[in-house]
């Protein structure tokens, strides 16, 4: 049963008060952005389109809200963030909830698709890396369909264990950086995208990196995507778990009881600080 307990310091106010006076929503501690979707993207391009190297993008969900909690060094990446856009449904459940609502659902499949449009109108070169073997390239196949101006000036699937390689990890930055993409696509999963880029981020020439998981999966239709209905009402995790039960359990059947837990915590919390003003 220990598994199901909040691990991570005491939830307290002040950053929560904090978030919110700087335009953010805390939720168990993480500062989400309160930006709607097409401003999302229109940040991102601008900042792409200035050529100013090092930002990076975390689009978090629950699974990230419980790392979060116990991981100082996940907890330092999300710090210094460009933007933490809400990715999972439940996050605007809770925010809603907490009294503080989040202006929209920011998913980091239809981002990344969003992106390479903007990317192909404007001539920004994009860079895949991650994925499972061949996901990144089916995906770069179907974004060209869609966007036949699109630049995708590389993919690559790093080989297992690549993180713990340092000849492995100079090689994959080289090739980043010789290929001079304005975006940088990630998607190694979580915590390893998020490590990945933050640890990166000063030795690449990169102005944007993005961490969106298994969207090339998605994209690319090495993994099916769930129904538009069930993604709408916060099932998409529900039809993942179903496709990948034994992989993918534990996150979000133990995960999201975690999850459940932190926001109760917070709302107890809040509404006990009201009560004593």
């Amino acid at each position: 049963m220990s598994t199901l307990r909040a691990e991570g310091p005491p939830l307290d106010f002040a950053p929560i008060l904090a978030a919110r006076s700087a335009g953010k929503v805390s939720i168990a501690g993480v500062p989400i952005d309160a930006v709607e979707f097409d401003a999302v993207v229109a940040s991102i391009v601008d900042r792409a389109r200035h050529q100013v190297p090092g930002a990076y993008v975390v689009t978090p969900n629950a699974h990230h809200v419980t790392l979060y909690q116990r991981d100082p060094l996940f907890r330092r990446i999300y710090e210094q963030a460009f933007l933490v856009v809400a990715d999972g449904v439940p996050l605007l459940w809770a925010a809603q909830l907490l009294g503080t609502p989040l202006a929209g659902r920011v998913n980091g499949t239809d981002l990344f698709q969003a992106l390479c449009g903007k990317a192909a109108e404007l001539g920004l070169r994009v860079y895949l890396l991650g994925g499972r073997e061949g996901a990144a390239d089916a995906a770069a196949a179907r974004l060209r369909e869609c966007f036949p101006a699109l630049k995708i000036c590389g993919t690559y699937c790093p080989p297992v264990g690549f993180e713990h390689d340092p000849e492995q990890q100079a090689i994959i930055v080289e090739r980043i950086n010789v290929a001079q993409p304005a975006l940088l696509f990630v998607g190694l999963g979580a915590p390893k995208q998020e490590y990945w880029m933050y640890a990166n981020r000063e030795k690449m020439r990169v102005p944007v990196s993005l961490g969106i998981g298994v969207s090339f999966e998605l994209v690319g239709g090495v993994v099916r995507r769930a129904p538009r209905w069930m993604q709408t009402v916060g099932l998409e995790w529900l039809f993942r778990l179903l496709a990948e039960p034994k992989r993918l359990w534990r996150r979000y059947l133990v995960g999201n009881m975690i999850f459940c837990v932190l926001v109760t915590r917070q709302l107890l919390l809040d509404r006990s600080r009201i009560a004593r003003f």
